[in-house]
């Protein structure tokens, strides 16, 4: 009797090798994960005591989500390496919202608990759009996903965005030792160093970080051992239809997001996603979103971050980030250990950032060296034309600052405004018979990849 093979990403690792995998995942989303708390904490105004709260219910929810999305149970769970975190597509609607005295921190709580029914149901018909993203399409989308990111990391190896001291040579180079360390050991080592390559090099640049006196552990002596996380902690929601309506159009948004995110990682992970397992993984942004909202923190998606050290790793087993949810459980109920994580500076974080979202952008040119260009030269107009609106938000913060704010969750997400010109002007000059040929071009790569490998 013949065995069948496992699929990479259905392998289930020895736990010696799946702690280090998982906590290196956790480590990368780790400072994106409590940004927004931090953000709408210090909007709203409250103690110190209190944004802690928020913190941990958020990685007490990231933690549960992710196992959600990663394992799959019957009609959610996409089962690949997805870690879970608070988007940041709805912080900026969330501050508007936490200024509102009418709406405050529990309309907040309301507005996403209804975004997230909303994204549950809605789910279905988001995933039938996949035939509108051909390669020409997911490429691009793709692409522009990694170079929004990459800006994240060099804000982040420049110290953080409101660091009063953001560029410190220090701070570069201590960023840029963690980016030769990971490369010296993707080069040098082989097997399991190799495949933790971005943990070790994050190790190194904490050990120097701490060397020079520039790691804080402050409030780590305050934090409690054990915290629990309960529903509604700051009382019941409140429910406001436009703060409601507006929520909804960001849900909108992530999911959107989410599809490109995790046509990426079909791409990475040599498997081929249909509109069921689409379907799967949108519920669960949705899904999130409502477990968010009971659970005194904001709306989910799957992060984009992680999409690169799947990459970078080669490790494509969903246990990896089964194992990354049980830690960001753990650090949501012992703030104790989420301090001390905490304390990871972030400009250690922006030399391991540039290489994953590096890598990110470079699987959306792979998947654009299969478009064909010289028969079809009106597929060189989609991708310049849509990368070049994807760079909107990110060149001119400005440019859009007369329009209605309640477009902005449209038109400051590059990511979004890319994967809406790239799907429309394949319709234009593709059309969908286009797309259908351009999907099945697609699949048969894939498979050739498969063989390949």
């Amino acid at each position: 009797m013949v065995e069948t093979a496992v699929h990479p990403v259905d392998e289930k690792l020895p736990l010696v090798k799946l702690l280090p995998l998982g906590l290196q995942h956790v480590l990368v989303m780790y400072a994106g994960a409590v940004a927004v708390p931090l953000i709408l904490g210090g909007a709203l105004k409250l103690p110190k005591d209190q944004i802690a709260i928020l913190i941990n219910a958020d990685l007490f929810a990231c933690g549960i989500v992710t196992l959600i999305q990663s394992i799959g149970f019957r009609w959610f769970g996409i089962r690949l390496p997805v870690m879970m975190g608070v988007t940041f597509a709805a912080v900026g609607p969330m501050l508007a919202m936490a200024t509102d005295p009418r709406i405050g921190l529990l309309g907040i709580y309301g507005a996403v608990i209804a975004a997230g029914i909303f994204g549950i149901v809605i789910a279905p018909f988001i995933s039938r759009l996949l035939p509108l993203f051909p390669p020409v399409v997911t490429g691009t989308i793709i692409a522009v996903i990694g170079i929004s990111l990459m800006r994240v990391g060099i804000n982040w190896a420049a110290g953080g965005i409101g660091n009063p001291r953001f560029g410190d040579p220090l701070y570069i180079s201590v960023a840029f030792l963690v980016l030769l360390v990971i490369l010296g050991i993707t080069k040098y080592l082989k097997g399991f160093f190799a495949n933790i390559a971005v943990l070790l090099g994050l190790v190194a640049g904490f050990v120097v970080a701490m060397l020079l006196g520039q790691v804080s552990f402050a409030g780590v002596a305050e934090a409690g051992w054990i915290e629990p996380v309960y529903p509604f902690q700051f009382g019941l929601p409140t429910f406001d239809a436009l703060a409601i309506l507006t929520m909804c159009l960001v849900m909108i948004v992530v999911m959107i997001e989410s599809t490109g995110m995790f046509l990426a990682l079909g791409e990475l992970t040599d498997r081929k996603i249909d509109k069921e397992d689409l379907t799967r993984g949108l519920r669960v942004d949705g899904l999130g979103t409502l477990i968010g909202g009971i659970f005194n923190t904001f709306p989910y998606t799957s992060f984009s971050q992680n999409v690169g050290l799947v990459g970078i790793t080669g490790v494509r087993s969903r246990w990896v980030t089964a194992t990354g949810g049980v830690i960001m459980l753990a650090l949501g109920l012992f703030p104790k250990i989420a301090t001390v994580v905490a304390s990871v500076p972030q400009f250690v974080l922006g030399g391991a950032g540039i290489v994953m979202f590096g890598m990110v952008c470079a699987t959306g040119i792979r998947i654009l060296s299969r478009v064909d260009f010289r028969g079809n030269p009106n597929n060189a107009y989609i991708v310049a034309i849509s990368i070049g609106l994807g760079m909107i938000p990110l060149v001119s913060e400005r440019f859009f600052g007369q329009m209605p704010k309640a477009l902005g969750p449209l038109l400051h997400s590059g990511i979004l405004l890319a994967s809406i010109s790239a799907v429309l002007l394949n319709a234009y000059f593709n059309g969908m018979k286009g797309s259908a040929d351009a999907a099945a071009e697609a699949a048969a790569a894939g498979r050739e990849n498969d063989a390949a490998h």
